[in-house]
């Protein structure tokens, strides 16, 4: 089975909902935000159910919401932590193609001042930086392509998701 859609992972920040609306668009795919799919499905928002359950637990729901996506020529904008669900990424690397938007942490750091209020995923301790160690590993193990944003701005991202789209 050929698949449809064009599932985008990478850290928070680096214009995955962005990018993603604009490339349905252009498309004619529908956009599905996982971050918002999520939310709608546990009638809470991020930050509310990472208080709630934490971040492990968190990461449980957000695994089995992600594992239950199904849509077909859709671009589907993941939550920067989809990466520690084994599940999940499994289920959407069957349903997509995996497209890794890369920004080196320089940039990163000035995109995020407010990280907490992001509703993103930090462990007690944790940093910013401590989290890009972390999960640029994942992000690049789960990629079938990756698409460096650095100095590129939205168009010039859909454009380089464009010329590998020819590569699915």
């Amino acid at each position: 089975m050929k698949k449809s859609n064009i599932v985008l992972i990478g850290m928070p920040g680096v214009g995955k909902s962005t990018v993603g609306v604009v490339l349905a668009k252009v498309l004619g795919y529908q956009f599905i935000d996982a971050d918002l799919v999520i939310q709608e499905k546990e009638k809470k928002l991020l930050h509310e159910i990472i208080a709630e359950v934490g971040t492990e637990g968190f990461i449980e729901v957000e695994n089995r919401i992600n594992s239950g996506i199904f849509a077909e020529r859709a671009v589907i904008a993941t939550g920067g932590s989809v990466v520690y669900g084994t599940e999940a990424m499994n289920h959407l690397k069957e349903i997509g193609n995996i497209i890794y938007l890369k920004l080196p942490y320089d940039t990163l750091e000035k995109r995020l001042s407010d990280i907490r209020g992001r509703g993103v995923v930090l462990k007690d301790g944790q940093d910013l930086r401590g989290l890009y160690e972390e999960r640029v590993p994942l992000y690049e193990k789960y990629a079938d392509f990756i698409v460096d944003e650095n100095r590129l701005n939205v168009e010039q991202t859909i454009e380089k998701i464009l010329e590998l789209k020819d590569k699915f």
